[in-house]
């Protein structure tokens, strides 16, 4: 009888324990580890220079968010707090009821791209998590922050005209606009170097260089009604298009989207702002110069059409030029160089299909996106290189710098009716929809991309323990 009783009070202790949760199993608060307040500070201050690097040469705040717990975890600090906003990272670590919590705060300063930079952090973070000591790893930092931009401003400069030239090249445009959309495109870039010497806003050097690329191209088109030789029946607005792209290729339309699709409200709000503000110094400065070149009489002739995209193998290789130049101008190796080439031409054979497949130019831009940082985020791990780095210098061949071009020009040209209006109106939409798909695109290959990888390294762990 009494085993009987036994058993059912087993049987319903199990049951209980099933269900509920036992407080006592719990661990006493007063039996965590007690860390030193110097050691503490320094970990914390570490993780959050780290992220604050991070975010400067063009991490998401996730990816920064991340990098900080990881490192201070490593180093024996655990839990932080870890706030980013855009513009200030914050850091907090609750110890005990009894001590005062740790709580810091820095100013992140405006982003420059630097993705050689970026992988040398991602792997201090890998080496901190390796077991490197804290002063060794402090040490190791400040050598990566002093660290030097990787290529010279001359041959950044020319990296942005080559990057003109990939646009002239996919346009299927003759060697001469080529030549002149180079020298336009490497006269803005330095006119923006100049205002950034003087601490002149990027908003207004987006206008400047804008203005200038319109100038080159207004005074092409005026040669051309000339009869000037070599520049009969040219297009000068690819040479605007091409300055459009330019200066749109460095703003961070992943980082947005991806800061807004992992929750951080605030960062993304934030640089969709920014993203939106230099958008419109480009438009200022092109409807300034184009409005200017009419009361010239040195107009374009604007169509209702989308140009003409050249040959297959000229777009591959137009896209593959273009995609090598965004990598130099943001400071990419020679490894991260050569996936983004490939990448971008991945990206523009998805995009040539979908628009074979009968799809929309935006559903088409999107899905070659998805495909370019799909693989990006697969193959990136392995090679070490940072995967959006590689996705954003693969998208940039997709930018709409010809819609933006052509929607500004049937605006400034219009005879102010409707029609005209919403034409334009209707192409600046069109530009805009295949901006936001290649953002989504972009992010959604991220998105997918991680679990496959994962799932592909373990399979490849689990062999190899097996042999």
């Amino acid at each position: 009888m009494d085993g009987r009783m036994d058993g059912r009070r087993d049987w319903r202790r199990r049951l209980v324990s099933a269900i509920r949760t036992d407080p006592a199993q719990r661990p006493m608060t007063e039996a965590l580890l007690t860390i030193d307040d110097v050691h503490a500070r320094k970990v914390i201050d570490l993780a959050m220079r780290i992220a604050e690097a991070l975010t400067t040469v063009g991490a998401s705040a996730n990816d920064a968010t991340l990098a900080t717990t990881r490192v201070a975890a490593a180093l024996g600090i655990r839990p932080v707090h870890v706030d980013i906003t855009y513009n200030s990272i914050g850091v907090s670590y609750h110890r005990n009821h009894d001590d005062l919590p740790i709580t810091l705060i820095r100013v992140v300063r405006a982003p420059v791209p630097d993705h050689a930079k970026l992988q040398r952090l991602q792997a201090l973070v890998a080496e901190i998590e390796g077991g490197i000591a804290l002063e060794q790893a402090r040490a190791r930092f400040h050598e990566i922050r002093r660290t030097p931009f990787l290529y010279r401003p001359t041959f950044v400069v020319l990296a942005q005209g080559m990057l003109a030239v990939g646009v002239c090249v996919l346009f299927g445009a003759s060697w001469v606009i080529a030549a002149i959309a180079f020298m336009a495109s490497c006269a803005a870039a330095m006119a923006q170097r100049g205002m950034a010497r003087l601490r002149v806003p990027y908003f207004f050097s987006q206008i400047v260089g804008a203005l200038v690329v319109t100038a080159a191209a207004a005074a092409t088109g005026a040669l051309s009604s000339m009869g000037v030789p070599l520049l009969d029946g040219v297009r000068p607005s690819i040479i605007v298009a091409a300055g459009i792209v330019l200066m749109l290729a460095g703003l961070s339309v992943v980082g947005a989207a991806q800061d807004a699709i992992d929750g951080f409200a605030l960062t993304a709000g934030g640089r969709i702002l920014d993203l939106v503000m230099l958008t419109l110094g480009v438009v200022i400065g092109i409807i300034g110069g184009l409005s200017f070149a009419s009361s010239l009489g040195a107009g374009f002739v604007v169509t209702s059409e989308a140009p003409a995209l050249g040959p297959l193998p000229l777009q591959l290789a137009g896209a593959v030029i273009i995609a090598v130049a965004v990598a130099l101008m943001n400071g990419a190796g020679l490894r991260a160089t050569v996936v983004s080439a490939l990448l971008g031409g991945i990206a523009w054979i998805g995009y040539s299909a979908g628009i074979a497949a009968g799809l929309d130019v935006a559903v088409a831009s999107g899905l070659g996106a998805l495909l370019a940082s799909f693989i990006g985020i697969v193959v990136a791990h392995r090679l070490h290189v940072p995967s959006i780095a590689v996705t954003t210098a693969a998208i940039v061949p997709l930018v709409p710098g010809y819609a933006v071009f052509r929607g500004l020009l049937e605006l400034v040209e219009s005879d102010g009716s409707a029609g005209s209006l919403v034409l334009g109106g209707a192409t600046l939409v069109g530009a805009a929809a295949v901006g936001i798909a290649l953002a989504s695109g972009a992010s959604l290959g991220l998105f997918l991309g991680a679990p496959f990888r994962d799932t592909v390294q373990s399979v490849v762990r689990g062999r190899g323990r097996a042999r």
